[in-house]
Order: structure tokens, then sequence, then C-alpha cells
């Protein structure tokens, strides 16, 4: 196994074959206690990752380039004594970074310790407020005028009350349908702890949205459901936001996807793979996954195909699970303060006509 010192110099020949000479001099720099250096090499990782399409290979070293920057200034903002700015340093490599480097990136953080932020007291005031935005969005007349056109009124999503994993491969794995389960997250801590800000800002205080912090991570644990087809989770991620949070029209390639519902309500709308050329596709290599549609503002002329497409939406309660199969396309908006965990997995071969 390539230790650190490898894994950093073998990147930083790829970033030379991708034409980075002058990112590896400015992390060369920085390896060498240049703050400046540092947050230059940072800029321009920053600005390849946001840069025209590039081919995957080099995408992703350019996300692991970023990554190393961000562990170069959080090493010099610590060095001088600023915590804080070494943190957000570190938070963005994780949210923004490639794999390579993540463990480095975990133990940097751990070494930080607690920061002041996790020690401030709440106000009376903003725990009020905390609970008010989680009981938002239970008034339907009130939430259809801020949903997209139609919502509500197609066909909604299954809902089924915490089944067998055999019968959620026969029913909905293999045919790749949608379903709502209901009360299988009862016994997450999450479900309690999570609705106290207090113990959110003790853990999550001066951490940067929306890194999955190890410690919110014990308060939850993997659905059995991600088993299914001899899976194997690739990947898993937590999303916070306010109320009126949208995600826009999108898939995720190739992977199963669940949903987990832990705090607040959302509306989640979602289309099959079949009818994805009238959700226009982006015609980019690296945002074909997303829609040029917003379904906030459907416009009929640019697109005249996707407002007579049908869809299957639903409102995801507190403690629901969501199926999302592979390439189906889901738009997503908070109706509340929301707290979300996703579960990605890949599966193994399965028989002919299933994913």
């Amino acid at each position: 196994m390539a230790t650190g010192g490898e894994k950093r110099a073998a990147l930083l020949r790829q970033i030379t074959e991708e034409g980075g000479f002058a990112f590896v001099a400015s992390a060369e720099k920085a390896a060498a206690g240049d703050l400046r250096a540092a947050e230059a090499a940072r800029e321009m990782a920053w600005e390849q990752l946001h840069s025209a399409p590039r081919a995957e290979a080099g995408a992703a070293a350019w996300r692991d380039a970023y990554a190393l920057a961000c562990l170069h200034v959080a090493g010099l903002r610590a060095a001088a004594g600023d915590r804080s700015a070494a943190l957000r340093a570190l938070d963005m490599g994780l949210i923004m970074g490639g794999g390579l480097l993540r463990a480095e990136l975990d133990d940097a953080i751990a070494g930080l310790g607690r920061g002041e932020a996790a020690a401030v007291p709440v106000a009376d005031g903003d725990v009020q407020r905390w609970e008010e935005g989680i009981a938002r969005g239970r008034d339907l007349a009130d939430v259809l005028k801020l949903l997209p056109v139609n919502s509500l009124s197609c066909k909604q999503i299954e809902r089924r009350s915490c089944i067998s994993l055999e019968a959620f491969i026969r029913d909905y794995f293999l045919c790749e349908s949608p379903v709502i389960l209901s009360g299988c997250i009862e016994h997450w801590p999450a479900r309690t702890k999570w609705k106290d800000i207090k113990y959110l800002q003790s853990i999550a205080g001066d951490r940067t949205i929306p890194v999955q912090i190890k410690e919110l991570h014990e308060d939850i644990s993997v659905p059995e459901y991600c088993l299914a087809g001899g899976g194997k989770l690739q990947s898993l991620n937590a999303w916070f936001g306010p109320h009126g949070t949208i995600t826009p029209l999108h898939h995720d390639p190739h992977h199963n996807h669940l949903f987990a519902q832990v705090l607040g309500r959302k509306y989640v709308r979602l289309y099959p793979a079949s009818i994805s050329v009238g959700l226009y596709p982006n015609p980019e290599s690296m945002l074909s996954n997303t829609s040029q549609v917003d379904l906030d503002n459907i416009d009929e002329k640019e697109h005249p195909k996707t407002a007579a497409l049908e869809f299957m939406d639903c409102i995801l309660e507190e403690g629901d699970l969501l199926y999302i199969p592979p390439k189906w396309w889901h738009y997503v908006r908070s109706l509340s303060i929301s707290f979300s965990v996703s579960f990605w997995w890949r599966t193994s071969d399965l028989p002919s006509g299933s994913s």
C-alpha cells in the first residue's frame, strides 16, 4: 500500500502530465512552508474544477490536487494559530476534493480537536426558531403554492411499512420501482438527537456543511436494503438545509439510492430513465446527469416535451426511506428545516432485465 508521501508524489506527476506545472511548483513551495504558495495552489485547483469539461482521469486528478492544496493551507493556518481557517480548508477538501487523500483530511480534522463554536451556548430564541423551522410545511394548501405545477396530482410513490429485505428485492428492486419505506429508522439515535439544536451545536457548531461528520455518522446505521443485489455501499452523505432548499432535477449515474429523511419534510418528484429525452439532459459530458429544465419555471418554448411527461412524487415525512432506482431523475425541495442521509450502493451481476 502506498504511503502518504508516495501518493502525493504520484499525484504531482499526474498533474504535471495534465499541464499543471504552476500548480506543482506552488505545491512544492507550500510543502516547504509558504502559505501564499499554498493559497495560490488551492486557487489554481479550484479554477480547474470549474473550467471546461476534461477527461474523467484528469478531472479526478484535479479533485485530488485540490484536496492536497487544502491540506497544505490547513497545516500552515493551524501552525499560525488560526484553527477556524484551517478547519474550513479541510472541510472544503472533503467536500470538493477527491478520495485519494481523504484519510489524511480526516486525520487532520481529528488533530484540530473541538473548537470554540462547539462550546458557545444556544440562546432560547434560537431553540424556538429551530423548533418552528422543523415544524413548517404541514399545511398542504400552503405547500402546493411553493411546488412545481401539477405536484401531487399524478401517481404518488407507493408507501410500505418496514417490509423485509426479500419483499423489497422482489417487489421493487428487481423491477426498478421507487418505494417509500416507513418505520425502518426509528431506532436510529439521529431520530431524536438531531432534533436537539444544542446537541448539533456541540458536535458540529464550527463545521462547514455539508460535510458528513464522524460523530453524526455514529447516530445512524446502514439500512439492510443496501444489501440488495449483493450490494456494496459506495458512498454516504448527509444533507442539511433550511426551508426552501432545492436540489434541481438530476440523476445518480449507475448507483441505487436510498434516501433517509431524518428530520423535517421534503417534496420529491421522480421521472424514470426511459423518458430522459423529454428532460433535456445537459449536453456537456460532465453534466450529462443534470437536466436543463427548471421545474419551478418550465420554459415551454425551450423544453416543449417536459410539461406533458408523467412523473411520480411524494412528501417525505420524518422517518421515511425512499428508494430511487438507478438513473431515475429526481427533484427535491425542503418544506422545513431538513436533515437527510443518502446511501448509494452498487450491485453485483443480476439476472437479465435488472440493474
